[in-house]
């Protein structure tokens, strides 16, 4: 075996290794896109703190408040508490004015929405006892909630025994506004499609996405402790660690405003990747640990969440680089050359033989031709990575109609023009994540900056 052969078939075992470390995604997947967990309902009405954290959200803050008293749930089990941090708009005053309890907290030196949270949970104890709630319910000023949110999360909080965390389904009340905004909307059909349901189906927890869960009051007793830039990512690693499930229920649906321009999407993302990131350097140790102590209850969900904030995007871009450099070296142990390394070897694969047999030839070089036979099948290495991106695109564009297909139910007002637009761009929105990877890590000062929202639309019009 030469150089050649003995670099290709170590990255083919890392790569096959790889593959099997995120099968079960595959299975979640599966089990998402054709079932689901329905929760009986009941005829206890559990009361509830509805958690708004705000910053100069005057413009939509109406919206959520109006949709959620609209909502079926008796008003007298809900109360809202809107936490208006650093605000510099009128956003107390409309909260007040629409019945909410407000506290109004400015800190520049905190500016996460952890701290608020944090701020608000603290005055709650102090005003009303966490203890006088059975639990509370998280959302962000830009969303709306469903006629039947409550009465079905609360069917959900009530069957886990008032103890999980339960989230719930994420939809776009600007989906068509544009292309940006529609996908935007995919991302988060999909994960809560494809992910949290394939997840709660099988018994295993799920995560949370920044918004539209509930947690028990016995959670916040001590008050809320999660503060970095992705307070939603380190929630559900650490319930986990505590043996408590997060639980996903399909049938409470909410909607929330979506960026429509790349500047904002881009700064929302590298954001998002920068706190996956700090969850991920400060956590693994302790989650691989939990893989083999006797006191983790939920081993798969453990190992599940390890796998979700692996920085594999790095990763990936890391073996593709270690790769190339190690093909760099072929002609200094054989008498290959870099040309025939990267674009000339002729050898295919076992596919490529078996395409063969089945067409009655010597090879599929006879069928195809040269440069399709390489692209398809062969071995030479800028070949073999263009025939990935071919197969990534072909994927993922399917997927993102797919997803258009099964929730075509639930995702409103976007024209059939804009969701083929959105489906053909769906692999471009989610490649770009290998440059805001790069980008989130070697930020040193990346600080938090609100994302503004001017979408008033109200629920009635996305029934």
């Amino acid at each position: 075996m030469d150089y050649l052969q003995i670099i290709n078939l170590i990255f083919g075992i890392v790569f096959g290794i790889y593959t099997i470390m995120v099968a079960h995604f595959a299975v979640f997947f599966i089990v998402g896109l054709f079932t689901k967990k329905k929760f009986p309902e009941t005829k206890i009405k559990n009361r509830y703190g509805i958690i708004i954290p705000a910053r100069n959200e005057g413009n939509v803050m109406g919206s959520l408040i109006e949709s959620i008293n609209h909502t079926s749930y008796p008003k007298d089990k809900l109360q809202i508490f809107v936490i208006a941090h650093n605000c510099t708009d009128n956003t107390a005053e409309i909260s007040r004015s629409l019945g909410a309890t407000v506290y109004e907290y400015n800190n520049l030196n905190e500016c996460t929405k952890g701290y608020a949270l944090k701020y608000l949970f603290n005055k709650i104890e102090e005003d009303y006892k966490v203890s006088s709630f059975d639990g509370f319910v998280i959302l962000d000023a830009d969303n709306i909630v469903s006629e039947n949110y409550f009465d079905k999360m609360n069917d959900a909080f009530e069957a886990c025994g008032k103890k999980n965390v339960i989230t719930s389904f994420r939809n776009a009340k600007n989906f068509g506004y544009n292309l940006m905004s529609a996908l935007y909307g995919i991302y988060f059909v999909n994960g809560c499609r494809f992910e949290s349901r394939g997840r709660t189906v099988c018994g295993c927890s799920t995560r949370v996405q920044g918004t539209g869960y509930i947690i028990s009051s016995d959670m916040v007793k001590d008050g809320w402790n999660y503060l970095t830039l992705t307070e939603d990512w380190e929630l559900s690693v650490d319930q986990i660690f505590l043996n408590n499930k997060i639980v996903y229920c399909d049938e409470a649906e909410f909607f929330d405003e979506q960026p429509t321009d790349w500047k904002i999407m881009w700064r929302q993302r590298v954001r998002w990747s920068r706190g996956h990131w700090l969850v991920f350097v400060q956590r693994i140790k302790d989650l691989i640990l939990g893989l083999f102590s006797k006191k983790t209850k939920y081993k798969v969900s453990v190992y599940d969440i390890t796998m979700c904030i692996l920085p594999f995007c790095l990763i990936l871009l890391g073996i593709n680089l270690l790769q190339a450099i190690l093909l760099l070296f072929t002609p200094l142990f054989s008498d290959l050359s870099i040309q025939y390394v990267f674009l000339d070897n002729p050898s295919y694969g076992l596919l490529g033989d078996i395409v063969a047999k089945i067409f009655g030839v010597e090879s599929p070089y006879s069928i195809f031709g040269d440069v399709w036979t390489k692209l398809l099948f062969g071995d030479a290495y800028l070949f073999s990575l263009a025939r990935t991106f071919i197969f990534y695109y072909i994927g993922t564009t399917l997927w993102g109609f797919l997803t258009f297909i099964v929730e075509h139910k639930r995702i409103k007002n976007i024209s059939i023009g804009l969701q083929i637009l959105a489906s053909f761009s769906w692999s471009s929105f989610l490649i770009i994540q290998f440059l805001i990877d790069i980008q989130a890590v070697l930020s040193k000062n990346l600080g938090w900056k609100p994302i503004p929202h001017k979408d008033d639309t109200r629920i009635h019009n996305l029934k």
